[in-house]
């Protein structure tokens, strides 16, 4: 239960993070219970699935964690700029192209997800609950569909004796 109070409170942390132009694309949902064994589960199969490195050990890890957090984008727009951040000297049609997220996306809304990203660990932080910021969490809830956004981060929670996500 204290877990998911921390969730909650990340999520809140995420969802009041500053955006660009104050447009607020940022997609949040808390994961728990069978659906954690379902992700955990399957990354690892993925992992084996794709070939693609660590997926194994993340979601290992998902599987010792007590929730996950998931943030994303959905829908974001552009700012019409034409600032070249995203490597186009004109703003792109963004969320064209699909993969393991969909894309491309705008620069600054990407630095939009960081920042309701970086304020959701940081209130895991100072609430002392163990966290850590995984791609590979991302991907498969997005397959998964444990979220309905185009491009996604997960933070796995834990409360132990040691940090279950460094020295792996």
């Amino acid at each position: 239960m204290t877990i998911r109070i921390v969730a909650d409170l990340m999520s809140l942390s995420a969802r009041t993070a500053p955006k660009s132009a104050g447009r607020d694309f940022i997609a949040v949902e808390i994961v728990e219970g069978p659906e954690l064994q379902q992700l955990g589960e399957g990354m690892i199969a993925y992992g084996q699935r794709t070939g693609k490195k660590d997926f194994d050990r993340d979601g290992s890890n998902i599987l010792a964690s007590e929730a996950v957090v998931l943030v994303g984008l959905k829908d974001a727009d552009v700012l019409g700029l034409d600032c070249a951040a995203c490597g186009s000297p004109r703003c792109i049609e963004p969320n064209v192209v699909e993969g393991e997220f969909k894309g491309p996306n705008c620069a600054l809304r990407l630095l939009d997800l960081g920042i309701a990203l970086g304020s959701a660990a940081k209130t895991a932080g100072m609430l002392n609950v163990d966290n850590r910021i995984m791609y590979r969490a991302g991907v498969v809830a997005r397959e998964m569909g444990l979220i309905d956004a185009d491009f996604v981060m997960g933070i796995p929670l834990s409360a132990s004796g040691k940090s279950i996500y460094f020295d792996r």
